[in-house]
């Protein structure tokens, strides 16, 4: 059996009971760090004996360990450092694997970093994009950026401290400079913070504070203006997608282009303008 339990984000006393029985009793807790995760089974007054290493670097190996131990009957709890495990978590592999093995999986769940920013970020949150870190690998880096110009929901992101500046610095030359967004950094603790201001202003702003802490940074799409689409957009739209397609502008740019102008999805104007070429 896996159990997938949600611990605190950062406040110890958001830990539920249910997940507090489930890994006193657990045989195994599979964890990212036995340091982080030690401290909370203390503070629990649960045994950190069963504490067992897994994280991103050794998941290959140590994964088919976890899902024989369980083959041979054993309980095993999964955990990351800070809230649901599978979620931007070696966690998820581990699921595949007991879904693969026939193992069965139940969630304990907890506090979501993503989630719990979403809703105090002041952006819409009916529809959003969990995009979670982008890539470190340049060319990946460049391509997930690049896609994101096509979401109409407000995009999530995780971002380390050493590198909220060149994020910043990425979105603005990507074209989200005058996009509202809210950077959430300590989440549930003392020293909670949550710096509304547009992606330029917080390039400014992070150039003389200097960032401390992980951030969640929920973001205003490109494809919203921050006013309704009018009636008899959509016919807008289709006109002056012809008359940037006499002018041989890239559909690329023209679906950006008319987003913006009519309030219209841009991948909604994309798909028209391929329509109209």
């Amino acid at each position: 059996m896996l159990y997938l339990v949600g611990t605190p984000i950062g406040n110890l006393s958001d830990m539920s009971p249910r997940a507090i029985e489930v890994l006193s009793e657990a045989d195994v807790i599979a964890c990212e760090d036995t340091r982080v995760t030690g401290i909370l089974l203390k503070e629990k007054g649960i045994e950190a004996k069963k504490l067992f290493c897994y994280q991103e670097h050794n998941k290959a190996a140590k994964g088919p360990v976890l899902i024989d131990m369980m083959k041979q009957g054993m309980t095993v709890a999964q955990v990351s450092d800070a809230g649901m495990p599978a979620i931007s978590d070696p966690g998820e592999d581990l699921v595949r694997l007991a879904v693969e093995a026939g193992i069965e999986v139940s969630v304990i769940p907890g506090p979501v970093a993503a989630v719990s920013a979403l809703a105090i970020s002041g952006l819409s949150t009916r529809y959003y994009h969990f995009e979670g870190f982008l890539p470190q690998e340049n060319k990946k880096r460049r391509d997930r950026l690049e896609a994101l110009k096509g979401y109409d929901e407000t995009i999530v992101l995780y971002e380390a401290p050493h590198r909220i500046q060149k994020l910043t610095e990425e979105l603005e030359e990507a074209g989200f400079g005058d996009r509202k967004a809210s950077f959430c950094r300590e989440l549930t603790k003392k020293y909670e913070e949550v710096i509304r201001l547009t992606v330029s202003e917080a390039k400014k702003y992070f150039e003389e504070n200097a960032p401390r802490g992980e951030f969640v940074v929920c973001l205003e799409p490109l494809g919203s203006a921050g006013t309704k689409t009018e009636p008899g957009a959509a016919c807008d739209a289709d006109t002056l997608i012809k008359l940037l397609l006499e002018k041989g502008m890239p559909t690329k740019d023209i679906a950006q282009v008319v987003s913006k102008a009519t309030g219209l999805g841009k991948k909604e104007m994309y798909a028209r303008t391929l329509e109209l070429s």
